[in-house]
Parts: C-alpha cells; sequence; structure tokens
C-alpha cells in the first residue's frame, strides 16, 4: 500500500467518525428518541428504536458503500416507500415537538386558533408535492 492510499483512508475513516458523532449528537442533545416513544406511546419499546436506528445506520452505510442494485417487483417497493415515509414523518413529528417550531409560527403568523389548518396544509402539501414529484418526474421521465 502506498501513503496516499492510506491517507485516504485515515480521512475517510475520519469524516466517518465525525459525521456518526454528529448524528449521534443530534438525535441525543434534541431528545428525538425518547419524544417520538412518547409520541407513538410506546416507551416500553426504546431500546428497539435505538438498536433500530444503529442498525439501520451500519447496514445503510455499508450498503451505500457496495451500491446495490435490487431487483424488486413494484409492487414490494410500496410497502418499503410507506414505511420509509412514516419513520421519516413521524420523525418529523417528534423534532417539530421537541423544538416547539409550530406553536412559535403560529402565534407569529396570527394563526394561534387555527394550528389544525396549519398542519393539514403542511400535510397535504407534502403529500401532493411528493406525488406530483413522483408521477411527473420520476415516473414520467421513464418514458
Amino acid at each position: 500500500m502506498n501513503a496516499q492510499f492510506i491517507l485516504v483512508m485515515l480521512i475517510g475513516f475520519a469524516e466517518g467518525i465525525a459525521v456518526g458523532a454528529g448524528f449521534v449528537a443530534f438525535l441525543s442533545v434534541l431528545g428525538i428518541i425518547p419524544r417520538l416513544t412518547q409520541l407513538s406511546k410506546t416507551v416500553h419499546l426504546i431500546r428497539y428504536y435505538e438498536w433500530g436506528i444503529i442498525i439501520g445506520a451500519v447496514v445503510s452505510s455499508w450498503l451505500s458503500l457496495r451500491n446495490p442494485v435490487l431487483s424488486l417487483p413494484k409492487i414490494t417497493v410500496i410497502p418499503i416507500g410507506l414505511g420509509a415515509g412514516v419513520f421519516i414523518g413521524m420523525l418529523a413529528a417528534a423534532l417539530t415537538e421537541v423544538l416547539n417550531v409550530l406553536p412559535i409560527l403560529t402565534k407569529r403568523i396570527g394563526f394561534i386558533d387555527k394550528i389544525l389548518i396549519l398542519l393539514m396544509a403542511i400535510v397535504l402539501g407534502k403529500v401532493f408535492g411528493s406525488l406530483f414529484h413522483w408521477t411527473i418526474f420520476v415516473d414520467g421521465g421513464a418514458n
């Protein structure tokens, strides 16, 4: 092995440690996991959440280095996408709750009594925006 190869390996390892530490700090300082379990009323399953995040981070990091190609039928991709969407939505909800973004936003724009309308606008905007993106740009671009 030459010195340049070893240097690249050390830099990559150091970057991985830095990103991993930032990810762990993000989750622990903001209390995302405990808040997520409180919102979903599954506090007794907190160890599974923690192990799920650890295993998910390790497996996805390993897979990103391998560039796997999965030849799955379209029907099996639907539940995977729904599960990923639910997870991201719950994580975003927990983050929003931790940071108290929506109460501050509703007070600033004068929507304090219409917070449900604001939430539905955010949810429907995300849903229709995602559907528009996937039907027009992703599926439509394949033809």
